[in-house]
């Protein structure tokens, strides 16, 4: 028998996309990766992706496995071969919410959105806010953080258990949705932030908390890059837990957003958009008898700041939560509409995110004058998206080669002379293959090789680990 046709046979005919029409949305990533699968293979359950994993393995075919696709390191999708399964998560759609655990027991193939709307008739949410809605399969895969891991942390501080199928078809439950359980290695991490190399998560136990039931948010404008980082602690001095956000965005990339989505509120308008800005989110589930409004704790805070440290913030905006997450959000958009996007998801002690970002900027004025700036992201937790944006005539817009050896340069400078990772929260996937070739400790390496043959197989997906 054939391993299509076996596979027929584990899934039935819905189960299984041969044609090349069919298959077009699975072989294609959320933006520019694209490859060409073999065929699309769709379990309806664990047993049914245990089956398929265990018969890929025979066959010494590879599995890649994909959620809602929304990666953006080539991580859920073929490469040009012809010869990868893809193997989708979309059917496992099971939700169950434990109100008295806090928790909710979810199949991979739920999207974030789904499993919110369905937490909050509980009163409670999966705090983990991104500008995507992906499965949370690839949120455990990715172990994503998303803007608000200042307070409820990333994917590895939220799973209680999971599920999974093992290279060679074996499967695993690791966790009973328990908070605490030290009777032994924590196997499940082993799972989270992978890149699904060690196994294919097919249901998660994820510790939900309280929405919040209030929420102020107020736009920054630091007096220079030197005062962001004591802002930041300000900040957390005088929120505490209720610090939810601390959000860097660039001029240039509020100005890409601006420009690309003409509904925007423009928060500085009529002044014109600074060179950088700060969106500061605070929440609380509930006020207890006598405190003032979030708001006002908001803006009387801030005022305080102003007059004890006149030299840390130039200005503060405030406005609807909504319109502000909505600019933050749109970002992302924005710089990508604006020209040639070559993108960077890195991460850093949070001291060096702002010297790192003024290091390139200096850099690249030299070597890359036409390349335009448009850094964002997660100040609170040492995360940035540096972007850069080159003009359609560039020579890194048209010559793949010019854009390889920028993106090594500014890889190479993140790791070597920063100390910082080449993937904050998008994990490995073929678009960081090179970089955890050329940076991962040889050490590492190699008992991640050894894992790997422990576990029955040469790992399943895109990235290699060994």
């Amino acid at each position: 028998m054939t391993l299509l046709a076996k596979m027929e046979a584990i899934l039935g005919p819905e189960g299984l996309i041969r044609q090349d029409a069919d298959r077009a949305r699975y072989d294609q990533g959320a933006r520019y990766d694209r490859g060409v699968s073999l065929a699309v293979l769709r379990p309806a359950d664990t047993r049914q992706v245990a089956a398929c994993v265990a018969a890929a393995a025979r066959h010494g075919a590879r599995i890649v496995p994909q959620g809602a696709n929304t990666g953006l390191v080539a991580g859920s999708t073929p490469d040009d071969s012809g010869t990868d399964l893809i193997l989708s998560l979309e059917r496992l759609k099971d939700i169950a919410i434990d109100g008295d655990n806090a928790s909710a027991r979810v199949g991979a193939g739920v999207l974030l959105s789904d499993l919110n709307a369905q937490a909050a008739a509980e009163g409670y949410a999966l705090p983990i806010d991104l500008g995507a809605d992906p499965s949370v399969g690839g949120m455990v895969a990715t172990n994503t953080g998303g803007a608000r891991f200042l307070r409820y942390g990333d994917m590895r501080a939220n799973v209680l258990g999971l599920s999974a199928v093992l290279p060679d078809g074996r499967v695993l439950s690791m966790g009973r949705g328990l908070r605490k359980d030290n009777t032994g290695p924590d196997w499940k991490h082993l799972l989270i932030g992978t890149s699904g190399v060690f196994g294919i998560v097919t249901e998660v136990e994820l510790r939900l908390s309280p929405l919040p039931g209030d929420t102020a948010v107020a736009i920054l404008v630091p007096a220079g890059p030197d005062t962001i980082l004591p802002l930041l602690r300000q900040a957390e001095r005088r929120f505490g837990t209720m610090l939810t956000a601390f959000e860097g965005m660039s001029g240039a990339a509020i100005r890409a957003a601006l420009d690309h989505v003409p509904s925007l509120r423009d928060p500085f308008a009529p002044d014109p958009v600074p060179d950088y800005a700060i969106l500061m989110e605070v929440s609380r589930t509930a006020a207890m008898p006598g405190d003032p409004p979030l708001d006002d704790l908001l803006q009387g805070s801030l005022g305080a700041l102003t007059e004890e440290a006149p030299e840390l913030l130039a200005d503060a905006r405030f406005g609807r939560p909504g319109q502000g997450w909505a600019l933050r959000h749109a970002l992302s958009e924005g710089v990508r509409a604006a020209g040639k996007l070559i993108a960077f998801d890195l991460s850093f002690r949070r001291g060096d995110t702002m010297r790192f970002c003024a290091r390139m900027r200096e850099e690249l004025s030299l070597t890359h004058p036409e390349a335009v700036v448009c850094d964002f992201g997660h100040i609170g937790d040492g995360g940035v998206h540096f972007n850069l944006v080159v003009p359609p005539g560039s020579p890194c817009a048209t010559d793949p080669a010019a854009e390889a050896a920028l993106r090594d340069r500014v890889v190479r400078v993140a790791v070597r002379d920063f100390g910082g990772s080449f993937s904050a929260e998008h994990a490995i996937g073929r678009r960081n293959q090179a970089y955890y070739d050329a940076y991962a400790d040889p050490v590492l390496r190699g008992l991640a090789g050894g894992l790997l043959r422990t576990l029955g197989g040469a790992g399943i997906g895109a990235a290699r680990f060994d």
